[in-house]
């Protein structure tokens, strides 16, 4: 049996039942293909029926704001798609009357679509003859026709993308496609996968060679970067409290913050307190400082470990920029302050 029509045979046969599933329209499939990028299934779910109830259309999502759907998008990371995704809904919708584009080429000229989720769309809504490759249509195909070149090296991308365009069933890519993804996803898995039970075992390379645990191979990544936050956690005896949104082109761009002041270590009250930032925020009437937490929080970043310290601050008064701290729950914030938020009691402090 040719290799496309095993795991066709098989998707039919073992795939699981999810919504954008019962769909080839092209908003919905583009939705879920975003969200899912980076991310797993059963995280990804629950932000892909709360977007679709709160925004049924792309004309809803486009006329939505920015914040409102970094709020609902908040605690699913990688920001930058929440961005593109609204970015992209308002050029589909204001610019195209609504109409996504019907063909590959053309809909990798939408902002944040590249080759993978231009290849979904155009082949599940369009039956497009175009192969997806992800994660794990490169594990299938490393370990089912043994190739050792890195997954993330120019080659190595080049090498799978034709291979996967050889090997797809140009008849019916859209089931094709989605039958080789859910396969690595559930059989072919990246730690224990279920080679007793699969259907491509006797013509499976990897395990014939015994490399199963050794691919696909994948080029290390840099040095991970390390950053020292200190956010000051502000408290007026109107329980007030001061938040500032990211700008730039860095992590959580658009995202709500506590005051920060980053430093190239882990800093000492005292050496906070004689930071010019820290005194620009804090002004001369401060009433007193607590450190929050003893060991700093390291919250994890592709590229980048952010080792942050929460330091509460109590004033007399803050500026008229100031937000009630019952507010703070309407504001997109990254899932390290939402966490802090989720745990800090500030009735404690007023």
């Amino acid at each position: 049996m040719l290799f496309h029509k095993t795991l066709i045979k098989w998707y039919l046969n073992c795939k699981r039942e999810l919504p954008w599933r019962e769909t080839s329209e092209p908003y919905r499939i583009w939705l879920s293909e975003i969200m899912l990028q980076q991310t797993r299934i059963d995280q990804g779910l629950p932000y892909y029926s709360a977007f679709t109830e709160a925004y049924p259309s792309v004309f809803d999502l486009a006329n939505a704001s920015q914040e409102e759907v970094l709020k609902l998008w908040q605690g699913l990371g990688y920001y930058s798609r929440a961005r593109n995704l609204h970015e992209t809904a308002q050029n589909v919708a204001y610019n195209l009357n609504g109409i996504f584009p019907e063909s590959y080429k053309e809909l990798l000229k939408l902002k944040g679509v590249g080759d993978y989720t231009a290849s979904a769309i155009a082949s599940i809504c369009y039956n497009e003859p175009v192969a997806v490759v992800d994660g794990n249509v490169y594990r299938v195909l490393a370990r089912y026709f043994d190739i050792d070149t890195p997954i993330n090296s120019s080659e190595g991308i080049k090498i799978f993308k034709q291979l996967a365009m050889e090997v797809m069933d140009r008849e019916d890519p859209a089931t094709y496609n989605q039958a080789i993804m859910e396969f690595g996803a559930l059989q072919c898995k990246p730690q224990q996968p279920l080679c007793g039970s699969c259907p491509l075992a006797a013509s499976c390379l990897a395990l014939k060679n015994n490399k199963i645990s050794e691919l696909p191979v994948k080029l290390k990544k840099g040095k991970i970067k390390k950053r020292y936050f200190n956010y000051l956690v502000f408290i007026s005896l109107e329980n007030n409290t001061l938040i500032e949104q990211r700008s730039g082109k860095g992590i959580w761009e658009g995202l709500y913050q506590f005051p920060l002041v980053e430093t190239e270590a882990p800093v000492t009250q005292q050496e906070l307190i004689n930071k010019a930032e820290f005194k620009s925020y804090t002004g001369v009437d401060m009433l007193d400082i607590t450190l929050y937490n003893d060991t700093p929080i390291i919250h994890k970043l592709s590229h980048q470990h952010l080792y942050t310290t929460f330091w509460v601050i109590e004033k007399i008064e803050l500026p008229d920029i100031a937000v009630s701290v019952g507010a703070l729950q309407d504001y997109p914030v990254p899932v390290l302050i939402a966490n802090f938020l989720n745990d800090f009691e500030f009735a404690e402090f007023t």
